[in-house]
Protein backbone atom coordinates (compact mmCIF):
# COMPACT_ATOMS: atom_id res chain seq x y z
CA UNK A 1 0.00 0.00 0.00
CA UNK A 2 1.21 3.53 -0.74
CA UNK A 3 1.51 6.38 1.72
CA UNK A 4 -1.02 9.15 1.30
CA UNK A 5 -1.30 12.24 3.44
CA UNK A 6 -3.01 15.60 3.29
CA UNK A 7 -1.92 17.63 6.27
CA UNK A 8 -2.12 21.36 5.80
CA UNK A 9 0.33 23.21 8.06
CA UNK A 10 0.49 26.88 8.87
CA UNK A 11 3.98 27.53 10.21
CA UNK A 12 4.70 30.82 11.94
CA UNK A 13 7.93 32.18 13.37
CA UNK A 14 9.46 35.56 14.00
CA UNK A 15 12.73 37.36 13.94
CA UNK A 16 14.73 37.32 17.16
CA UNK A 17 13.01 39.54 19.75
CA UNK A 18 10.40 40.28 17.05
CA UNK A 19 12.70 42.95 15.65
CA UNK A 20 11.13 44.59 12.56
CA UNK A 21 14.04 43.75 10.26
CA UNK A 22 12.37 42.08 7.27
CA UNK A 23 12.22 45.08 4.93
CA UNK A 24 9.51 44.82 2.30
CA UNK A 25 11.81 45.31 -0.69
CA UNK A 26 13.71 42.04 -0.07
CA UNK A 27 11.00 39.81 1.38
CA UNK A 28 10.14 38.26 -2.00
CA UNK A 29 13.75 37.08 -2.35
CA UNK A 30 13.54 35.46 1.10
CA UNK A 31 10.22 33.83 0.27
CA UNK A 32 11.57 32.41 -3.03
CA UNK A 33 14.56 31.01 -1.15
CA UNK A 34 12.31 29.28 1.41
CA UNK A 35 10.10 27.97 -1.40
CA UNK A 36 13.22 26.35 -2.89
CA UNK A 37 13.94 24.59 0.42
CA UNK A 38 10.38 23.26 0.52
CA UNK A 39 10.59 22.05 -3.09
CA UNK A 40 13.86 20.19 -2.42
CA UNK A 41 12.12 18.36 0.42
CA UNK A 42 9.10 17.48 -1.75
CA UNK A 43 6.77 19.73 0.22
CA UNK A 44 3.99 21.66 -1.49
CA UNK A 45 3.92 25.38 -0.76
CA UNK A 46 0.46 26.94 -0.95
CA UNK A 47 1.46 30.41 0.22
CA UNK A 48 4.23 32.24 2.06
CA UNK A 49 4.11 35.81 3.28
CA UNK A 50 4.99 37.97 6.23
CA UNK A 51 5.68 41.40 7.56
CA UNK A 52 8.65 43.11 9.22
CA UNK A 53 8.86 40.78 12.23
CA UNK A 54 7.50 37.35 11.22
CA UNK A 55 6.50 35.02 8.42
CA UNK A 56 3.71 32.54 7.72
CA UNK A 57 4.21 29.44 5.60
CA UNK A 58 1.18 27.46 4.40
CA UNK A 59 2.38 24.08 3.17
CA UNK A 60 1.86 20.37 2.91
CA UNK A 61 4.86 18.50 4.32
CA UNK A 62 6.01 15.32 2.59
CA UNK A 63 5.54 12.26 4.84
CA UNK A 64 9.28 11.57 4.90
CA UNK A 65 10.05 15.00 6.37
CA UNK A 66 9.70 15.78 10.06
CA UNK A 67 8.24 19.15 10.96
CA UNK A 68 11.03 20.09 13.37
CA UNK A 69 13.81 19.20 10.91
CA UNK A 70 12.08 21.15 8.14
CA UNK A 71 11.78 24.27 10.27
CA UNK A 72 15.38 23.92 11.44
CA UNK A 73 16.54 23.67 7.82
CA UNK A 74 14.43 26.68 6.80
CA UNK A 75 15.71 28.83 9.65
CA UNK A 76 19.39 27.89 9.37
CA UNK A 77 19.55 28.08 5.58
CA UNK A 78 17.51 31.26 5.27
CA UNK A 79 19.47 33.03 8.02
CA UNK A 80 22.70 32.22 6.16
CA UNK A 81 21.16 33.36 2.89
CA UNK A 82 19.98 36.63 4.46
CA UNK A 83 23.46 37.32 5.82
CA UNK A 84 25.36 36.24 2.70
CA UNK A 85 23.10 38.23 0.36
CA UNK A 86 22.77 41.13 2.82
CA UNK A 87 19.00 41.09 2.36
CA UNK A 88 18.05 42.70 5.67
CA UNK A 89 20.50 45.11 7.24
CA UNK A 90 19.65 44.60 10.94
CA UNK A 91 18.61 40.92 10.83
CA UNK A 92 20.46 38.85 13.43
CA UNK A 93 18.53 35.57 13.54
CA UNK A 94 15.17 33.89 13.85
CA UNK A 95 13.47 33.30 17.19
CA UNK A 96 14.14 29.92 18.80
CA UNK A 97 10.61 28.51 18.68
CA UNK A 98 7.81 28.37 16.17
CA UNK A 99 4.11 27.75 15.86
CA UNK A 100 2.77 24.98 13.64
CA UNK A 101 -0.93 24.52 13.22
CA UNK A 102 -2.76 21.87 11.21
CA UNK A 103 -5.95 22.43 9.26
CA UNK A 104 -8.45 20.50 7.22
CA UNK A 105 -7.86 20.85 3.48
CA UNK A 106 -11.29 22.49 3.26
CA UNK A 107 -9.69 25.52 4.99
CA UNK A 108 -7.03 25.90 2.28
CA UNK A 109 -8.52 28.84 0.35
CA UNK A 110 -9.35 30.78 3.51
CA UNK A 111 -5.80 30.24 4.82
CA UNK A 112 -4.23 31.22 1.50
CA UNK A 113 -6.14 34.52 1.68
CA UNK A 114 -5.16 34.97 5.32
CA UNK A 115 -1.45 34.49 4.59
CA UNK A 116 -1.65 36.53 1.39
CA UNK A 117 -3.12 39.52 3.24
CA UNK A 118 -0.66 39.73 6.13
CA UNK A 119 0.18 43.41 5.62
CA UNK A 120 -3.48 44.45 5.75
CA UNK A 121 -4.14 42.09 8.65
CA UNK A 122 -1.29 43.57 10.72
CA UNK A 123 -2.60 47.07 10.39
CA UNK A 124 -5.25 45.92 12.90
CA UNK A 125 -3.40 43.41 15.11
CA UNK A 126 0.25 42.98 16.12
CA UNK A 127 2.17 39.71 15.89
CA UNK A 128 1.96 38.84 19.57
CA UNK A 129 -1.83 39.21 19.67
CA UNK A 130 -2.17 37.26 16.42
CA UNK A 131 0.05 34.48 17.76
CA UNK A 132 -1.88 34.24 21.05
CA UNK A 133 -5.11 34.06 19.05
CA UNK A 134 -3.72 31.19 16.94
CA UNK A 135 -2.58 29.33 20.05
CA UNK A 136 -5.99 29.74 21.70
CA UNK A 137 -7.93 28.81 18.55
CA UNK A 138 -5.91 25.61 18.36
CA UNK A 139 -6.31 24.96 22.11
CA UNK A 140 -2.57 25.00 22.72
CA UNK A 141 -1.47 25.72 26.27
CA UNK A 142 1.36 28.22 26.47
CA UNK A 143 3.47 30.11 28.95
CA UNK A 144 3.28 33.91 28.64
CA UNK A 145 7.00 34.16 29.54
CA UNK A 146 7.93 32.64 26.20
CA UNK A 147 5.89 35.07 24.11
CA UNK A 148 8.43 37.91 24.42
Amino acid sequence: MGTYTQILYQIVFSTKHREPTLAKQNREELFRFIWGILEKKNCHLYRINGVEDHIHILTHIHPTVSLSSLIKDIKVSSALHIKNQKLFHNFTSWQEGYGAFTYNIKEKNRLIDYVKNQETHHQKIDFRDEYVKLLKENKIEFDERYLL
